[in-house]
């Protein structure tokens, strides 16, 4: 079997240079197609699921075809560990980018212009000045790859005007094929980057989108510390990351959880570089540290053990939503992706959405998109059918969201819902959820006194149904598209055409009825059995291995991820070398990570056995 894959290597350069540089036996679903049209001399836009080894599908390519490869990439942190873990596999990489002193930069610049430099990544500032170009036009370029593609369509969730520019690169490296990567595109946003960057002439693959090892849950905002709190401890000492809407409630977050004996860091915009920086390394570097930040943190990380992503807000589309859980779970092990969401997220949105500088149609897709997030928050279905639907693949029910694990019954709402829609009506369509439901319960609060609303027909018609009954009624009614809140953002609940069917008789409304907390659901699942990929390994040797990575990490400057991931050391327990030779056939050891890694590594194998 071994002559045979070696026979195949042999005879196909890609499969030599993944397993001689890379240390991989074979391709994951997709990449080899990938990789064949671009070494075919044909663009390619492929989009692939988070944790599906994007990378490689340029990488791979760019040895095989000698000469200098371009890599565009939108993050110095993302360009730098890339970087470092190709020069531990071998490769002379390289990047130029404002982080790094002008000395280090010139003498990057050398090492391109000679022909040693094989990969070269740069942000699309850079890469666009005129001075660049023309200097990179007097060179051997084979192959340009542009990481995180979707930021050149202004229908993504995170467009970079910077990224516009990229169109150039076709008519300037006129026969060099071009990649375009992503993880996070819909079809209308598939549509822009062929049209803009390649002219449409482009080969588009479209590689699946589906994660099954990431649970999916999405429970109503109640108590959202206490949630969060109890949320954690079902996932004690594990790394997780925890989005928030604000850099205010990522302080408070991250101190609340700090005060409760969680290992927790902040990370936001409004924090300096350096603080920024530590605490990425820290969370990158070491296990069990839960990171809680904005969305500026994110793109382009790759550790393999976040066990869950937990978001306080909502966020602002499916897109980013899909690209966001996607950071947990790339080590192939049970994840978990948890939602808490409520109306004034709903109403934050909308504002944000309106106050944006763009132009009415932008406006009007962003809502679109909104709305279609919404109705993902509120859906009975299984919600990986509804995710993946969303970007156009079909899917069986998943088993694996909180949906399937306990699938929440549903009744007919209609009498109810047209109590909500009377006391709206009546007191003006201008007030939120909270004055809505004071009146239905009857509350004689001094806002509905002062307005004299306990006069109105409506007033304690909903005694019988407690606050939270309400409040999952009403959000179910908006996100039917029956209420719609106020765009202006001052929280007033409107009835829509539809809504006022609904008051008429006309139509029906089915709920979902919330029977218990919705974190209970799939507890006793997601403590249940050992990690995928994990079972039958010695523990105790796969924390030694752990150990020993994490020491060689700090001693190089880089995250651990980059000497071996997860999934390598695993193999690794499992197969449990004596020699070198049966070093270089664990998954993720190539070439040059055999000759600086093998001997300190059976060293602790070896010692293990002895014990």
């Amino acid at each position: 079997m071994q002559a045979q894959a070696a026979s195949i290597r042999a005879e196909d350069p890609k499969r030599r240079v993944l397993k001689d540089v890379f240390g991989f036996d074979d391709f994951r679903p997709g990449q080899a197609d990938v990789m064949d049209a671009l070494l075919g001399g044909r663009h390619v836009l492929a989009v692939m699921p988070t944790g599906a080894g994007k990378s490689l599908c340029y990488q791979v390519p760019a040895l095989v075809l000698g000469g200098l490869t371009l890599v565009v990439s939108p993050l110095v942190a993302l360009m730098q560990d890339q970087v470092a873990a190709l020069r531990l596999a071998g490769v002379a990489a390289d990047t130029i980018n404002s982080s790094l002193d002008r000395e280090a930069n010139v003498a990057a610049w050398r090492r391109v212009a000679s022909g040693q430099t094989r990969l070269l990544y740069l942000a699309p500032e850079r890469l666009m000045t005129e001075r660049m170009l023309e200097a990179l036009s007097r060179l051997d370029v084979s192959l340009i790859a542009i990481d995180e593609a979707h930021c050149i369509s202004q229908w993504g969730p995170a467009f970079r005007p910077e990224y516009e520019d990229l169109s150039r690169l076709r008519g300037i490296f006129a026969n060099v094929p071009i990649i375009a990567v992503t993880a996070t595109a819909d079809e209308s946003t598939r549509t822009d980057i062929a049209a803009r960057l390649f002219a449409e002439r482009v080969e588009t693959l479209v590689l699946g989108f589906d994660r099954p090892n990431i649970k999916l849950a999405i429970a109503p905002k109640q108590d959202s510390k206490r949630q969060l709190l109890g949320f954690i401890e079902r996932h004690a000492g594990k790394s997780g990351i925890i989005y928030c809407l604000s850099r205010k409630k990522t302080e408070e977050m991250a101190a609340f959880l700090e005060k409760n004996g969680v290992r927790a860091l902040a990370y936001h915009a409004g924090m300096s570089k350096e603080a920024r920086e530590a605490n990425q390394n820290a969370f990158m570097t070491l296990s069990g540290v839960v990171m809680v930040a904005t969305i500026a943190f994110g793109m382009g990380i790759d550790k393999p053990d976040v066990a869950y992503v937990f978001h306080t807000d909502m966020p602002g589309s499916l897109e980013a939503y899909y690209q966001e859980i996607g950071r947990a779970g790339r080590d192939g092990r049970e994840a978990e992706a948890h939602m808490l969401y409520g109306l004034g997220d709903i109403r934050m949105r909308r504002l944000f959405i309106d106050d944006e500088d763009a132009s009415p149609e932008h406006k009007r897709r962003s809502h679109r998109r909104l709305d279609t997030l919404i109705g993902y928050c509120e859906t009975a279905q299984c919600r990986r059918q509804v995710l993946l639907g969303y970007f156009g693949e079909e899917a069986q029910a998943c088993g694996n969201c909180d949906n399937c694990l306990d699938q929440a019954p549903r009744a007919d709402g209609s009498a109810e819902a047209r109590k909500i829609l009377a006391a709206v009506a009546q007191s003006g369509e201008r007030f939120g959820a909270a004055h809505v439901i004071d009146i239905l319960l009857g509350h004689e609060t001094e806002k509905v006194l002062a307005r004299g609303h306990q006069t109105l027909s409506s007033f304690g018609t909903g005694a019988a149904h407690k606050k939270t009954v309400w409040l999952s009624l009403i959000r179910q009614l908006v996100a039917g598209g029956f209420l719609m809140p106020d765009p202006e953002g001052h929280g007033g609940l409107a009835i829509s055409e539809s809504g006022r069917a609904l008051g008429r008789g006309e139509i029906a409304f089915q709920y979902r009825v919330e029977t218990r907390d919705p974190l209970a659901r799939g507890r006793k699942r997601s403590g249940e059995g050992s990690a995928a990929g994990a079972e039958g390994v010695d523990a105790s040797l796969l924390a030694a291995l752990k150990a020993l990575r994490l020491r060689l990490a700090k001693e190089r400057q880089v995250p651990a991820y980059v000497v071996f991931s997860d999934r390598t050391l695993i193999d690794m327990a499992d197969r449990r070398p004596r020699d070198l030779d049966a070093f270089a056939e664990v998954n993720g050891v190539g070439g040059a990570k055999l000759k600086e890694f093998g001997a300190v590594f059976l060293a602790v194998i070896a010692g293990h056995a002895s014990e």
